[in-house]
């Protein structure tokens, strides 16, 4: 193996089990074997610290207390409503540093992708809180744990209706999407399924305090029959009953296939014995997501050549992606949430149940434009000319009044520099490239690098330049 293959290999692992690497780091891991690395980003993701910050309070006896005598205190109401916003804006930021931080990176590397298929978007603080702090504890543990947990989530529940969820008046919308979305997949179960496990479910629900509440007096005791078996189910039941089914497997398999290796998995026999494989695998270990990923990150087949660059970056991954690599801080939070509602992906705001899409759909003519401005605005406090999307949410309409704030932003370019302290001014282009870039720098683009170079730049001068013009190129959106 070259040490081009090698560094390749490593930044590899580091973008899909990660948000990308410093160049110290891929320097100091050249000699660590593949099955080291992995085993030290697991012990390294095994302590767990949530987030904080969100006040307990009961958000609809507050915003009753606002109306008195018949009358609206309209200003008191869009305060409590702007605070709330502000709160949950800064569990994104909070969020997206720890991501950035590079510490116990594989769990908030997994957490996000568990965040997209446990899609969930409501207004209380506390409940996103205690959501993302739920997928994030149980992120690389066990499956079975995790659905649980999440299940009786205040959050989901309220996202998913099962409040209104009652003996004699059943709603279906929780029973649904824990079928078709968090486990088994469309078509692989029936109506009659999703109507039984709907009554198993009643009586779930959460108090004022945001705590998972079981009211009996609301829940249907009578017989069920799920999956061809008949008993008196309650919701944990129908959870067990879901992954007693070897399709919860394969349909979760294939989905951390699809967010590791390859967004649009070849339908030839090697992919599908492989996918059999590895659902094998974790069905028989009880759903151990720590020993899927173990496997997945570790195999040859993971590095070959046309798994690596062939993946387009979510807004996420790119805009933390960039502030791990040069270590940047953004003093303002209104910028972070500003880039994210720009491309399209805020945290805690995914735009249906069934999350964010991804690949080659979070590109489109406006969002690479910007795409490939970002490098400029984030690094050079460059003008923003662009409106973040619209999504018809009256909770994310604060998040986009103000696109400024980039001009205090600060990159460590010193230790960014001191990375390639060896390397002749010559070279210097092609080993940033080869940092930045999963694939190798052609001619065409090398040239509009160059154009980014002004006669006697100094080299730190000269590395900034190169390193947002490598930035800006449509070959950074892969990963």
């Amino acid at each position: 193996m070259d040490k081009r293959s090698q560094q390749q290999q490593l930044q590899h692992l580091y973008w899909r089990a990660c948000f990308g690497a410093t160049p110290a780091l891929i320097q100091d891991e050249r000699k660590t074997s593949i099955r080291q690395l992995v085993k030290k980003l697991l012990k390294d993701s095994a302590a767990f610290t949530p987030l904080n910050g969100a006040e307990q309070t009961d958000r609809r006896k507050k915003l009753r207390g606002l109306v008195k005598e018949g009358a609206v205190d309209r200003n008191g109401i869009k305060q409590q409503i702007q605070r709330q916003n502000e709160q949950i804006r800064d569990l994104n930021a909070q969020w997206l540093d720890r991501m950035a931080s590079g510490e116990g990176v594989l769990r908030e590397k997994l957490a996000f992708f568990w965040h997209n298929h446990f899609a969930c978007r409501v207004r209380n603080p506390m409940a996103v809180q205690q959501y993302v702090n739920t997928i994030r504890q149980h992120a690389l543990g066990k499956f079975g744990d995790l659905l649980m947990v999440v299940s009786k989530e205040p959050a989901m529940l309220q996202f998913l209706n099962n409040q209104q969820n009652r003996k004699n008046a059943p709603n279906e919308n929780f029973a649904r999407e824990v079928m078709e979305l968090f486990t088994l997949g469309r078509g692989n179960y029936t109506e009659h399924d999703i109507k039984e496990a709907a009554r198993a479910f009643t009586g779930w629900g959460f108090n004022a305090e945001t705590e998972f509440v079981f009211r009996p007096r609301q829940h249907d005791d009578g017989a069920k029959t799920i999956f061809g078996k008949t008993g008196d189910f309650a919701g944990e039941d129908v959870i067990q009953l879901l992954l007693a089914q070897k399709q919860t497997a394969r349909f979760i398999t294939t989905k951390l296939y699809r967010f590791l290796v390859d967004d649009q998995p070849a339908t030839d026999s090697t992919t599908t014995k492989r996918l059999d494989t590895l659902t094998s695998q974790f069905y028989a270990s009880g759903y151990d997501i720590a020993g899927l990923v173990q496997t997945i990150l570790t195999a040859d087949w993971f590095y070959e050549n046309r798994y690596v660059g062939n993946r387009v970056k979510s807004p996420v991954e790119l805009l933390v992606g960039m502030q791990h690599s040069l270590n940047i801080t953004f003093p303002q939070k209104q910028p972070l949430v500003f880039v994210q509602k720009t491309l399209g992906q805020v945290l805690f705001y995914p735009p249906n149940v069934a999350g964010w899409p991804s690949g080659r759909n979070w590109i489109d003519s406006s969002s690479l434009l910007f795409r490939m401005k970002l490098p400029d605005v984030i690094l050079k406090a460059a003008a923003v000319s662009v409106r973040p999307k619209e999504d018809g949410d009256v909770n994310t309409q604060v998040l986009d009044r103000k696109g400024n704030g980039f001009a205090n932003v600060t990159a460590d370019w010193a230790t960014f520099n001191n990375a390639f302290s060896d390397v002749p001014d010559s070279n210097l282009p092609d080993a940033l490239a080869q940092f930045l870039l999963q694939q190798p720098l052609g001619k065409a683009q090398r040239q509009l690098v160059m154009q980014r170079l002004k006669t006697g730049e100094s080299r730190p001068e000269q590395i900034k330049n190169l390193t947002v013009a490598l930035m800006a190129l449509p070959e950074y959106q892969l990963c």
